[in-house]
Formats: structure tokens, C-alpha cells, sequence
């Protein structure tokens, strides 16, 4: 710990012990400035807070730097399949061989859905959106399985990380067969994790399925890349539920309600509607850019640029590859695609979108991908849900472990009516 900062307010000063963390990330420990001082800090959206100290992820948004548990995340999505990945975040270390197939077989063993489970699904309508059903179904899964709900017990947690990380494909699978009116279809045990997920979402009883490898691939590695990213919204959710000791379903639930939003999870689907609105009104990908550095326009590209990454995103860089390899193989006729491609040209080139660092994001890209597999696009934050899965359940994890958790309480700064007289509803005019 460094030498304290000082803060001076009135004829007071106060010491605020510095914090360092292991990659010299430097912050000022404000937990006891009220009780000192009568002062809070205000901070809209917590932009500049650091509400925990946590060993999982470690994020530089200027260098462009991305690791898990002190892996880069490059190494990790071309050493490791997704469960491996989910392992190391969970537990905090790569696991040995046998760690590894038991972990394997337990998930393989915990795919099934309980039969009742499938009225959830009859009792929405069929156009309701797939992220619904995930936080309502995975919500539910605490009344399906009360013997696993106590945050204290090692063993129970256990189980519900299993089932969790197990079920949550057949749950998102699920979702989209009520949206088409296919019969759900049930996991298959022998399949790895990403190719069990697509059998379920595209096979059909009346005739066989076999799964592209390429797009088993390209699922793995969006999974790897979305499966933490610090303390971002839903994450931040996650922890902010469970610091109540509320159990891991409920927390996770509340997660994938945060992931839902169009500024966070949702900037994928976003991001696709943007380029079939620019389909819908000609293709002129040179008059949406121009509407794009037009602060007067009030349009916004969606895929480019990071609320963090200030230098081009890790993740992009490596999905990029992914998505020029599919798109090559496939060799599919959709304007979609072109005009994809023509946007990532410009971002790459234009001096303007250089300058100001909006380079394509993980966003962009990984829409892209999710339209060349197949997964329709109310369906792309699901996937990101299952991906981040391993990071939320680390994090609550973390939480529950840690010696310092408190219950979270913001505070506020109050800036409505002063005291004010009752006045009875008769006499109010």
C-alpha cells in the first residue's frame, strides 16, 4: 500500500489509504469518508468507482488488453474449448486432465430439464422475446431445485454452478423452438457442450442433423471471447443481487435482465438492425457514415467503438478471423454481408473513425457470425448470456468467498423538496 492521498475540505484534512493492485492499477479507499468526514462521493453510472477488488479479470482499455485469471484471452480461445475456459474462471486455475473430464461429465449429466419446466413455455406467447424466457426460466430453477440454494454451503454451490452451466443451453434451445413451433429437442449427453446447443436449436424429429464444424468453432470461440469482461453491467448485477445472499438462480436471473439491454448484451441485435436498415434504404454505406460523423444526424453506427477499449478490441481482433473464414467458406448471397464488409473497410481506413479509435468491436462482428450460422437475431443475446455465464457465476462466487462483501447500498445525493407542508385533498384547489 502506497502513502495515503490527502483530502482537504474546510479547515479539515483527511487521509484516504491508496490501493495498488498487481498490475499497478492505483485507487483511493473511500469506505471510511463518511464516517470521517460527514462527505460521499458521487459518481453517475459508477464510471470511476471501484466497487470491489477481484482476482478474475484483467481489463486495459488502453492498451487493449484482455486476460483471465493472468491468461491472455488470445491463448485461452486458441488452447481451450469453452467449458476449460469456464473452469479456469470458476475455480481460478487451469485444470488438470482429470479435473477437466470430471467437470466434463458432470455437466454432460446435468443437460435435462425437468419435464414440469415445459409449461413455462406454454404460458408465454410465442413471439415473446427469447431473453424473457431465459430470466424467467432460470429464475424459476430455484423452486425446481431448493436442495442447492444456500450461498454458504460449498457442496450446494457446487451443484448449482453444474446444473447452471449444464441446463442453460437447453433453457436458451428451448426459447427458440417456442418461437418457431418446432417440438423442443432433447440434449444428447455424447455431444460436446457447443455442438449439443446447435443440435437443439436446429434439429428436427423427422430427419437427421449433422452440425457444421465450422460453426461449432465459431460458437466456441464467440462463447470463450464473451465469457468475462470485469465489472461490467450485468455483472455488476449479478454481484449487487447476491451481496443480499440471494442464491445463484436468482442472481443469474437478474444478470440476464441487465445483459437485455440495447446498450449492453443487446448491442449485437443492434447492430444488425443497423445494417438492414441501411439495406432497407439503398445500401449507401457512404451516406450512414457521413450521418455517423454528423452530430446533428442523431444516427449512430452500432458495432463501433468500446465504452472501454480505447485501442481496438482483443476479442475483435481475434473473432475477425473467424467471421472472413465463414463468410468465405459459405460464400452466401445476403446484402447483409456486403454491406458488413464495406463498413469494416471504412472503420479501418477513414481517418476519422482512426482519430477517434471506432474500430469495429466484438459486437460487430460477432452479429455477423450468429447471421452466417443460422441463429436468428432475437436470439444473439441469449448467446451472449450463455457465454457469460462462467464469468457471473465466478464473480458470484468471488463475492461469497470474500471476507469484505457487505450488502450493497449506493448512497445519493438528495436534490428534491425541502420540507413541505401536508396539504389535505380538500383543500388543494
Amino acid at each position: 500500500m502506497s502513502s495515503p492521498a490527502k483530502l482537504r475540505y474546510g479547515d479539515k484534512e483527511f487521509e484516504l489509504p491508496v490501493v495498488v493492485g498487481t498490475e499497478n492499477e492505483t485507487a483511493l479507499d473511500i469506505s471510511k469518508l463518511r464516517a470521517e468526514s460527514g462527505l460521499i462521493t458521487l459518481d453517475e453510472g459508477y464510471v470511476n468507482t471501484g466497487a470491489v477488488a477481484s482476482s478474475i479479470t484483467f481489463l486495459d482499455g488502453e492498451a487493449g488488453i484482455l486476460r483471465y485469471r493472468g491468461y491472455p484471452v488470445e491463448v485461452v480461445a486458441d488452447q481451450c474449448d469453452f467449458l476449460e475456459t469456464s473452469y479456469l474462471l470458476i475455480y481460478g486455475t487451469l485444470p488438470t486432465q482429470k479435473q477437466l473430464e470430471e467437470f466434463r461429465c458432470s455437466i454432460q449429466h446435468h443437460t435435462m430439464l425437468h419435464e414440469d419446466m415445459k409449461s413455462f413455455y406454454n404460458g408465454v406467447p410465442r413471439d415473446a422475446h427469447p431473453m424473457a424466457i431465459l430470466s424467467s426460466v432460470v429464475g424459476a430453477l430455484s423452486t425446481f431445485y431448493q436442495d442447492s440454494l444456500n450461498p454458504h454451503d460449498s457442496r450446494q454451490v457446487e451443484i448449482s454452478i453444474h446444473r447452471l452451466l449444464a441446463k442453460l443451453p437447453t433453457i436458451a434451445a428451448y426459447s427458440f423452438k417456442k418461437s418457431v413451433g418446432q417440438p423442443f429437442i432433447y440434449p444428447r449427453n455424447n455431444l460436446p457442450y457447443c455442438e449439443n446447443f446447435l443440435h437443439m436449436m436446429f434439429a428436427v424429429p423427422c430427419e437427421d442433423y449433422e452440425v457444421d464444424p465450422d460453426f461449432v468453432r465459431a460458437l466456441e470461440l464467440l462463447l470463450i471471447v464473451h465469457a468475462d469482461h470485469e465489472q461490467n453491467c450485468s455483472t455488476s448485477t449479478v454481484r449487487m443481487v447476491g451481496s443480499s445472499n440471494a442464491n445463484l438462480f436468482a442472481s443469474i436471473s437478474a444478470g440476464i435482465c441487465a445483459l437485455w439491454g440495447p446498450l449492453h448484451g443487446g448491442a449485437n441485435e443492434a447492430c444488425v438492425n443497423m445494417l438492414e436498415q441501411i439495406i432497407a434504404d439503398g445500401g449507401d454505406v457512404k451516406k450512414y457514415v457521413a450521418m455517423a460523423k454528423d452530430k446533428k444526424s442523431g444516427f449512430r453506427l452500432m458495432g463501433f467503438g468500446h465504452r472501454v477499449y480505447k485501442n481496438y478490441d482483443p476479442r475483435a481482433k481475434l473473432i475477425k478471423h473467424q467471421c472472413d473464414r465463414l463468410l468465405a467458406k459459405l460464400s452466401l448471397k445476403d446484402p447483409l454481408f456486403d454491406v458488413a464488409q464495406e463498413l469494416e473497410q471504412v472503420a479501418l481506413s477513414d481517418p476519422y473513425f482512426i482519430e477517434k479509435k471506432l474500430y469495429p468491436n466484438v459486437d460487430f462482428y460477432s452479429g455477423v457470425i450468429y447471421r452466417a450460422i443460422g441463429i436468428p437475431v432475437q436470439m444473439f443475446t441469449v448467446l451472449f448470456a450463455m457465454g457469460r455465464l462462467p464469468g457471473w457465476i465466478a464473480h458470484w462466487v468471488e463475492m461469497q468467498r470474500s471476507e469484505t462483501t457487505r450488502i450493497c447500498r449506493p448512497r445519493q445525493v438528495y436534490v428534491g423538496e425541502k420540507l413541505r407542508p401536508f396539504v389535505s385533498v380538500k383543500d388543494r384547489g
